[in-house]
């Protein structure tokens, strides 16, 4: 992204800058990224690994994208640069390009993996929509998810356990092999490049109770005596040591 944005600025191609940060900050940030975290940032005991991994990796978005902006929003970054914590120079138009950002290259193999879970997720939000509105569910964590697909990307997907629900933003996603898939579940298909992978879903509204502090809907909830709101993992997350999170 930034070396897409330093060819645009060195071309003097200001609105393609524009276009590409804007799109940025909608469909992989907002659609995706901030989507996901927020149940890390405001569930997760707060010096956990995981609600501190995604801190570290929105500071580091946004010293990147405060430059990007400088030169085309001047005021608006020098606002920013001045709440940004930690030492820095007086100027945000006095820097250079931010060197503190990742290699985000991946082999063929893990974009194609990638693009397949983010086409579960459309498939995931066609089957939704519906029900959103017919006023069958306010969100999709109102929903427990069974996937059916292909026996090796079962054993993928089933390899991240319940994160899975994480990124799917629902209660509750299991994975299954595509031959075990009932009657009732709702055909689809992933598209990775040329191949086209059959997939089914059954999607169910969630029968279990709602814990009142992550919103997701766990059979747990109500089982702990002094807690009797909220689910195991936030009981976890608030006296005890806290989730682990590996993946999402």
């Amino acid at each position: 992204m930034q070396q897409q944005i330093v060819a645009a600025y060195d071309r003097y191609a200001f609105a393609e800058v524009v276009q590409r940060v804007q799109n940025f900050c909608t469909n992989e940030l907002g659609a995706l990224y901030l989507d996901i975290t927020k149940d890390r940032l405001y569930t997760m005991p707060r010096e956990s690994r995981g609600r501190r991994s995604a801190q570290s990796a929105m500071f580091r978005i946004l010293e990147a994208m405060v430059r990007w902006l400088a030169p085309v929003l001047a005021f608006t970054s020098e606002e920013i640069w001045q709440y940004l914590p930690g030492a820095r120079g007086e100027s945000v138009l006095f820097e250079t390009w931010y060197a503190g950002l990742a290699d985000t290259s991946v082999e063929a193999r893990d974009a194609n993996a990638w693009a397949e879970l983010l086409t579960l997720r459309e498939e995931l939000a066609r089957v939704l929509e519906p029900m959103r509105q017919a006023g069958g569910i306010g969100a999709a964590l109102d929903v427990d998810v069974d996937v059916y697909i292909d026996a090796p990307r079962a054993a993928r997907w089933q390899a991240y356990g319940e994160e899975l629900r994480f990124f799917l933003i629902t209660s509750s996603c299991r994975v299954h092999a595509l031959d075990a898939a009932p009657a009732d579940a709702l055909a689809g298909s992933l598209v990775p490049g040329a191949e086209r992978v059959p997939i089914k879903l059954r999607v169910q509204v969630s029968a279990a109770p709602k814990c009142v502090r992550c919103w997701q809907h766990r059979a747990n909830v109500g089982t702990h005596a002094q807690h009797p709101e909220l689910c195991g993992r936030c009981i976890d997350n608030v006296e005890g040591p806290g989730e682990d999170r590996r993946y999402f």
